[in-house]
């Protein structure tokens, strides 16, 4: 059976669905509570690689902390936006599920049943 880590919010209700999703085929992933203890850098910088997409598009940019750190400014770098993920755990979209060298955004949940094939 194929281990699935899923960076979960249990506030969230698609992180909720997405871990439902997964209890309903029998899968019972680990879960990473981000928002209690946040990724540091390296964490961070590997799960972009899994999901092979640039910092900004793992932002949440409806968070209030997206407006007041002006993260919409397109000349921020990767290390920048990671440095803001990290000191703001809110702004990373959720769910992550990930599967050896592969990740996927739950959003829609359905999105992490690509990684069980």
């Amino acid at each position: 059976m194929t281990q699935i880590v899923l960076y979960h919010n249990p506030r969230c209700s698609k992180s909720r669905e997405a871990l439902a999703l997964l209890e309903d085929m029998g899968i019972k992933p680990e879960l990473r509570l981000y928002l209690e203890k946040a990724p540091d850098r390296k964490e961070l910088e590997t799960v972009l690689t899994k999901l092979g997409i640039p910092a900004r598009q793992l932002l949440r940019n409806s968070e209030e902390a997206y407006k007041s750190m002006n993260l919409a400014d397109t000349t921020l770098t990767d290390a920048e936006l990671i440095s803001a993920m990290i000191r703001e755990p809110r702004l990373i979209q959720r769910p992550i599920a990930i599967s050896g060298n592969r990740a996927v955004i739950g959003r829609p949940p359905a999105n992490i049943l690509e990684l069980l094939v």
